[in-house]
Parts: C-alpha cells; sequence; structure tokens
C-alpha cells in the first residue's frame, strides 16, 4: 500500500484574500482617480463653479455692452454718445478739458 504524505501548505490558503485584495485595490484606485470617479466628479463641480461666475461676469459685461448700443439705435444719438465716440476715434480734445484715461483691464477705485 503506497501513501503519500505531503505538508500542509500555508500559502494555498492565502491566494484568494491576496486576488481579491489586488482586485479591490484596482477597482477601488479607478473609482476615485479614474475618468468618471470621485475625484474627477469634484474637479468638474468646481470647474462648474468657476465658468459659471465667468458666465455672469461676461452676461453683465454684454447688458452694459447692449445698452450702450441701445443709446445709438432708433435713429436717435445721444449727444453724449456721439461726442465721446467722435472724440475717441479722431484723438482730440478741447483746451480746457481734462482727459482721464481709464484701463480697460484694471478698474479704478
Amino acid at each position: 500500500m503506497w501513501t503519500k504524505q505531503r505538508k500542509k501548505r500555508r500559502s494555498g490558503a492565502l491566494i484568494v484574500p491576496a486576488l481579491a485584495t489586488v482586485f479591490l485595490s484596482y477597482f477601488g484606485f479607478h473609482a476615485w482617480h479614474g475618468e468618471f470617479g470621485i475625484f474627477s466628479s469634484y474637479q468638474l463641480v468646481d470647474r462648474k463653479a468657476d465658468l459659471e461666475a465667468k458666465l455672469a461676469g461676461l452676461r453683465s459685461e454684454r447688458q452694459s455692452l447692449e445698452g450702450r448700443v441701445l443709446l445709438l439705435q432708433d435713429g436717435t444719438i445721444e449727444k453724449d454718445m456721439l461726442d465721446e465716440q467722435a472724440r475717441r476715434a479722431l484723438n482730440l480734445t478741447a483746451k480746457d478739458e481734462v482727459t482721464i484715461i481709464k484701463s480697460a483691464q484694471r478698474p479704478i477705485n
């Protein structure tokens, strides 16, 4: 009678937990950092807030420009607007006038 004796190895009991840990780590990493992951959703929310703030600024700028255009429409031109546009186009001022140049980039406080 032949009997085969072998020693029990503990490595066999560790294979399944090790594989489970590797798979869970892989999918957990991509759930957090992936293209559609949790961290990406936080970045999208921040970007949305930035773009909405920029949109609000552009809308207010557009409204101010539309108000200026309305002064030039309907066949009636407001005299102050006409004078301002003519002086800007010709780069002229009268002798007794003081010219204040405002930068479009930086508002004056």
